[in-house]
């Protein structure tokens, strides 16, 4: 009988070996589960300025002047062509 008394307590320690493994393991993934969202909030943040940006550019006032840039080379091109079939 003595020898299923051992056996037995060093199952228990093999037991209590895994739980703390378990609760490092647990509290690992919620370590990195932090991080994980603290840089997830940034890349938020960044994407939100980018939005701000993009916005500007979306303005009736910075399309202007890209529209008169469009026209001019237009008309150099419509030059050009006329130049080259000339």
């Amino acid at each position: 009988m003595p020898k299923l008394n051992e056996p037995s307590g060093e199952i228990k320690a093999i037991h209590t070996r895994i739980d703390g493994v378990e609760k490092e393991i647990a509290s690992l993934r919620r370590e990195m589960m932090t991080k994980f969202e603290a840089v997830y909030s940034r890349f938020d943040a960044v994407d939100f300025r980018f939005e701000a940006v993009y916005s500007r550019f979306d303005t009736p006032e910075a399309k202007i002047p890209v529209r008169e840039k469009m026209a001019e080379f237009k008309v150099r091109l419509a030059e050009l062509e006329k130049k080259v079939t000339a």
